[in-house]
């Protein structure tokens, strides 16, 4: 079977986008045959565990108020013309993703990661929530059908912290720099948001490929 590792931050809206525009050509190739999971990568490792105000940070990003403006107006654009619902100026503060990447691990091993990714991806990009708290992730984590009990409890301790941060640093030492990255077979790398079509036609080729050596 394929392996497709999907690099993201939950944080991340082209990450969003490209995971949308990804699960399409999934849907239009359901017998599509790859075995698909979520890899840690924190866009800001040296974020404070209270994050920060979302204006400061992105204006200290993209070098002052009218680029930031630029830069998510051409993001607010994308989504919608992929058809998604997001409410950027209801994100007010920019969290630390240690702990939404923890969670995203143990959903991992529920078999709900997915579901766990796009919780989180609706929490911050349609309801302007702060993904960091752990109340919500206990929230998110139940939605999908994880032990809340055990989730909390989790949270509260420092599991997968150093496994996640190490995780996160194995893609950089590999060249990553941005998300998302997909990287296929553990060697194959295609980055970017790519369009539907795209994945359309690699799915297509990887299950060519696979006919002619089985």
């Amino acid at each position: 079977m394929t392996t497709i590792q999907i690099i993201s931050d939950p944080i991340c809206p082209w990450c969003y986008i490209g995971k949308t525009r990804f699960e399409r050509a999934l849907a239009a190739r359901p017998e599509h045959g790859l075995d698909i999971s979520w890899k840690p990568f924190q866009l800001n490792p040296n974020m404070p565990p209270e994050g920060m105000d979302r204006r400061a940070y992105l204006e200290r990003k993209f070098g002052g108020k009218d680029a930031a403006v630029q830069v998510y107006g051409d993001i607010q654009k994308a989504a919608e013309g992929d058809g998604l619902d997001v409410a950027l100026d209801k994100i007010t503060r920019t969290p630390n993703t240690i702990n939404a990447h923890r969670l995203i691990h143990w959903a991992g091993v529920e078999g709900v990661q997915n579901e766990a990714v796009a919780a989180l991806f609706i929490a911050n990009f349609k309801e302007g929530k702060d993904i960091s708290d752990p109340a919500l992730l206990a929230d998110i984590a139940e939605s999908v059908g994880m032990n809340r009990a055990a989730t909390e409890r989790l949270l509260a301790s420092d599991a997968e912290i150093s496994e996640t941060k190490a995780a996160d640093e194995k893609s950089r030492e590999m060249g990553v720099s941005g998300v998302p990255t997909f990287l296929i077979d553990g060697q194959y790398v295609v980055t970017g948001a790519r369009d539907t079509a795209f994945w359309v036609d690699l799915i297509d080729e990887i299950n060519q490929i696979k006919a002619t050596t089985e």
